[in-house]
């Protein structure tokens, strides 16, 4: 029960309807009550969560590659918000509650670049990945200056290796080294590139999956 003190303008304690008084340091004030929601955990949003739970573990490992390959959707929102939005509406996969990540679909960078052409990877050798592809920097607005963005995620370890200022593209290789503690796991690989000076980037191609030496 609320009480009124010194008359209808005076302060207020306790609970009148859905509305409470109270007092700090010895200013009074009142506050609305926030209504009840009748069933917080529906199933669409615990299914929501689940989404945003395995699109958080995938991005998370690769903060510094989409802060490079989002910059130019980074309009009154982060690098991260900006990625985070696009997996979750284009590359969540799965039923509920077994929600997982398309990696094909999950871009790690976003652009107009011209991206890879014929890009494979070669993990025969212990401790490194290779990334090969075709010079195509005469085709699109390709230049021979572009770098190599690649990148190395090990899922369950929940982190990833990349490089973000790779070889050139007429070099047609990079080579990235990785902990010994990734041989047996197996590694999801991506690639891209960004022209010399940072400002546009390909959208990111994923290279398949291999198990590390």
């Amino acid at each position: 029960m609320g009480v009124i003190s010194q008359g209808i303008l005076g302060g207020v304690s306790g609970k009148v309807g859905n509305v409470v008084g109270a007092s700090w340091k010895g200013i009074d004030y009142l506050r609305i009550k926030p209504s009840n929601v009748a069933n917080p955990r529906t199933e669409g949003q615990v299914n929501q969560r689940n989404k945003f739970t395995v699109t958080l573990e995938y991005l998370q490992p690769n903060l510094g590659f989409i802060k490079k390959g989002y910059k130019s959707y980074a309009v009154q929102k982060t690098e991260f918000n900006a990625a985070m939005s696009y997996v979750l509406n284009n590359a969540i996969t799965g039923a509920a509650p077994n929600f997982t990540v398309d990696y094909a679909l999950a871009l790690l960078s976003r652009g107009n670049l011209s991206g890879a052409l014929n890009p494979a990877t070669d993990l025969a050798t212990a401790g490194q990945v290779e990334f090969t592809w075709d010079d195509n920097s005469a085709e699109g607005n390709a230049n021979a200056t572009d770098k190599a963005m690649v990148l190395v995620y090990n899922p369950s370890k929940k982190e990833s290796m990349y490089i973000l200022d790779g070889a050139d593209r007429t070099v047609g290789s990079q080579i990235i080294t990785i902990p010994s503690t990734y041989a047996g796991d197996t590694v999801e690989l991506f690639m891209a590139f960004i022209t010399a000076d940072g400002s546009i980037v390909s959208n990111s191609v994923y290279l398949g999956s291999g198990t590390a030496n």
